[in-house]
């Protein structure tokens, strides 16, 4: 038997089990994460966050989606993971190097500058980003921003009206996305708030997404549809994003630590 403590967190209720491996190694497989995350016969949660030392940062933060696929970013978990850390840090993704700086009950995210060419998001094919010529159904002409992890975005009157638990899929395994993609849809209210909803790669509709938050006022800003800094409204709460041509985004909501527990990771294969 192989016990390891683990933290239960949420931002804007997209949750996270998190395991601190940076002292005692833990090995962490596809199938296993997708046991962990199962919240029926697991623990349960959106993401599996498995911290272990780093050689270029304060730590490292592997990330894995309820379906067991490891991730390059998740910005809900990055503040998570900044405020158990609890001091400002530098944190090693798969997409990249991020600074953090936590507060009460929140963090606050720098991401890296955004990605538009397409052979970044990537695409399949060559094609303008920020107008795509392509279409599902009612959902067409997107943008496309990769911010770490890939994201599509399509601007509605009325993000409600979208059956996105049933075109989400289908759009997230579209030959045209070779490593899929996650799928936004928001509604701009004015030039600082946009209403948004998510369809994550590996995981489903979501409460909350703090890379779609990102990239989405990322893509209104550059389109000319909004002004930094946006509050993003997502079913679970509020993120403030800023960011300028060129520069990082900022990323600022909440984190909350929910418990603490133990588990035998032997048991999850």
């Amino acid at each position: 038997m192989t016990v390891t403590s683990f933290h239960k967190m949420h931002g804007l209720g997209n949750d996270f089990v998190i395991i601190d491996a940076r002292l005692a190694a833990v090995e962490m497989t596809a199938p296993r994460a997708h046991a962990i995350a199962d919240r029926r016969t697991g623990i349960g949660c959106d993401q599996l966050i498995l911290l272990e030392p780093s050689n270029t940062a304060d730590v490292r933060m592997r990330i894995f989606n309820a379906d067991g696929g490891e991730v390059e970013a998740c910005g809900n978990a990055t503040r998570c993971v900044a405020t158990l850390l609890g001091t400002p840090a530098q944190i090693e993704t798969k997409g990249g190097i991020l600074e953090t700086r936590p507060q009460d009950n929140s963090a606050t995210v720098f991401l890296n500058p955004p990605a538009f060419e397409w052979e970044f998001i990537p695409l399949a094919m060559p094609m303008d980003t920020m107008d795509m010529p392509v279409g599902w159904e009612t959902l067409e002409r997107p943008m496309a921003v990769n911010v770490g992890n890939p994201h599509v975005i399509f601007f509605v009157p009325d993000t409600d009206s979208v059956d996105l638990e049933r075109l989400g899929p289908i759009i997230e395994t579209d030959p045209l996305f070779p490593e899929k993609i996650n799928v936004n849809v928001a509604t701009i209210v004015d030039s600082q708030n946009i209403r948004l909803r998510v369809w994550e790669r590996g995981v489903g509709l979501t409460l909350a997404c703090g890379t779609g938050a990102c990239a989405t006022a990322v893509a209104a800003i550059r389109s000319g549809q909004a002004a930094s800094p946006v509050t993003i409204h997502l079913p679970g709460g509020e993120l403030r994003i800023g960011w300028q041509e060129g520069g990082p985004i900022e990323m600022e909501g909440p984190s909350t630590h929910v418990f603490t527990g133990q588990a035998d990771w032997s048991a999850f294969g």
